[in-house]
């Protein structure tokens, strides 16, 4: 082999080599962190960090968006993947179809994926990026690794899209116990799983739904419960990677002479049904910031709407398959349960109602009423009754309760047309069928319903609250008069000076005839007596200023105009 040959076979090698080795991720070195490794998505697995689902720190959504987000995920962070490999960039509305789940649950998801966990570093990193035009696009999510010193499991992809967030929690809390060996009860396992939202957010979960959650699990198949056959009468766990379901049994043959015309009372009660949410709708403002986002591939390399679990537009349950009815395991949320409130109205289109001849024959009173009942209403008022008459209460009671307080509503004509357009149904549940009176359940509206005579405790408390308010009204204090009001306040009297007296002055003058005839008669000696006695004033007023001036002297003032 000629030195050429030989030098393109080392360069071959030294590729091959520098292809093969691991390369150094975020996570740090290449053995530091899990890899997951891409693969087709029915054979799938990725690893999940126990304290995701251990704990309240997020809440059951979070745990179903990583694992999937991880899984899409794969493809980039496997060491032997090419570089350049892009990450997760499926929609919110990929996400949602794939998981069962709506698109608010799935971003609300993602928001607390996005956030700094307790270990002080986000298991989620989201890159917004839009296009040219300012049109968003899918955003790319980058999963954090899970590190190598920390406890985690390995889940196949396949049992977060096939079970609800609540159920793929308590999955992995069964996991984790099967593989370190601890037997789990329900109440156990109802203790590892806490409310998110509502007013019991943060509590654990009750016994009754840890119990219901196993069943449901065994219905489905993830697991087989082998019932007080485990340590100390504990049911034994066995966990199941792909659905298990026994062969169905053959039907008895049936009699046709038996009488099926009436019906057993459990027909009246509704199958119990595990509480997925915590109450109502899911928050809806944790959205993306992106309006618009790419049609991206899976895993699989598929591209276009994936949307093959869409949740059903209205109703309380989906239509179901006339043929081949597909089993409980790969249902969606729209075919299994109602996974978040879809805030629509719609006519029922469940299944059809139901009822024992009892029901029938206690409604008589308002059989004209029912047709504009709705069919879920008159459910209720179907296992309202079964309730009562399982607990003692006879059909003929019951039909003259609701038949004497039917009558009084009719009587009133306004009444009964307000109850008519608010829902008699209504009426009926609240008003027509529970039971009033005392304590003792004999007790009818006050009468003792096995003798029509008046119920002695209900005459006992009815005298103690009359006797009670005569006693108020007897000590009631009597109003205390109101105290005269004090006296007006006597001002002191104000004494004016009195005015002080006019001045004299002097004899009324004469007229105008008298002066002309006193001046013409007026002599030197008339007018100087006539200054000395009145002075300059009167005297110029009777002789003028003529007459009077030449006599005044130096140390009199002229008084005034001559008249």
């Amino acid at each position: 082999m000629g030195r050429a040959a030989l030098g393109a076979v080392g360069l071959m090698s030294s590729a091959l080599l520098a292809t093969a080795e691991p390369r150094r991720t975020r996570g740090g070195a290449s053995g530091a962190v899990r890899y997951n490794r891409p693969r087709r998505r029915s054979e799938q697995s990725v690893w999940i960090p126990e304290s995701l689902y251990r704990g309240g720190d997020y809440c059951d959504e979070a745990v179903a968006v990583y694992i999937k987000v991880s899984a899409l995920d794969a493809r980039r962070t496997w060491p032997a993947s090419r570089p350049g490999e892009d990450p997760c960039t499926a929609r919110v509305a990929e996400l949602a179809a794939a998981l069962g789940m709506s698109p608010s649950a799935v971003e609300r998801g993602l928001t607390q994926l996005n956030r700094t966990g307790p270990e002080g570093e986000p298991w989620l990193r989201t890159k917004q990026r839009t296009h040219r035009g300012g049109d968003g696009r899918s955003a790319l999510r980058y999963a954090r690794l899970v590190p190598r010193d920390q406890a985690a499991l390995e889940v196949p992809v396949r049992v977060a899209e096939a079970l609800t967030p609540r159920r793929l929690r308590a999955w992995l809390h069964l996991a984790r116990a099967t593989a370190k060996g601890l037997p789990v009860t329900g109440a156990e396992l109802a203790g590892e799983l806490f409310h998110h939202t509502g007013k019991h957010a943060g509590e654990p979960l009750c016994e009754k739904t840890g119990r219901r959650l196993l069943g449901d699990l065994e219905a489905a198949g993830w697991l087989t419960l082998g019932r007080r056959a485990g340590h100390r009468g504990r049911h034994a766990v066995t966990l199941n990677t792909r659905p298990l379901h026994s062969a169905p049994a053959a039907e008895p043959a049936v009699d046709d002479g038996v009488d099926d015309a009436l019906f057993p009372l459990a027909d009246l009660l509704a199958p119990p049904a595990t509480d997925i949410h915590d109450g109502v709708g899911p928050d809806d403002h944790d959205g993306s910031l992106a309006t618009r986002e790419d049609s991206s591939s899976t895993t699989d390399g598929r591209t276009g709407d994936l949307s093959i679990r869409r949740r059903r537009t209205a109703g309380s349950y989906g239509p179901r398959p006339v043929e081949n009815p597909a089993g409980p395991t790969f249902q969606s949320a729209a075919q299994d349960e109602k996974r978040s409130n879809n805030g629509g109205g719609g006519t029922y289109c469940g299944p059809g109602l139901q009822l024992s001849p009892r029901v029938w024959q206690v409604l008589e009173p308002v059989r004209t009423e029912l047709p504009g009942i709705q069919t879920w209403v008159l459910r209720r008022i179907g296992r309202e009754i079964g309730e009562q008459l399982s607990a003692g209460v006879g059909a003929e009671r019951l039909t003259t309760r609701l038949l004497t307080r039917y009558s009084r509503l009719t009587a009133r004509g306004p009444a009964a047309e307000r109850a008519r357009r608010g829902d008699v149904g209504r009426w009926i549940l609240g008003a027509g069928l529970p039971r009033h009176g005392c304590r003792l359940p004999s007790c009818e509206d006050g009468t003792t319903w096995s003798t029509g005579e008046r119920c002695h405790l209900c005459a006992n408390i009815a005298a103690a609250e009359a006797s009670a308010i005569e006693e108020a009204r007897a000590q009631q204090a009597v109003p205390a008069e109101a105290p005269p009001e004090p006296p007006a306040p006597v001002r002191p009297t104000t004494w004016l000076p009195w005015p002080p007296p006019a001045p004299d002055l002097g004899p009324e003058p004469p007229g105008a005839d008298e002066r002309e005839q006193l001046r013409a008669a007026a002599t030197d000696d008339t007018v100087r007596q006539a200054l000395a006695e009145l002075g300059a004033p009167a005297a110029i007023r009777l002789y003028g200023r003529a007459l009077v001036l030449p006599h005044i002297t130096a140390q009199q003032d002229d008084g005034g105009t001559p008249a």
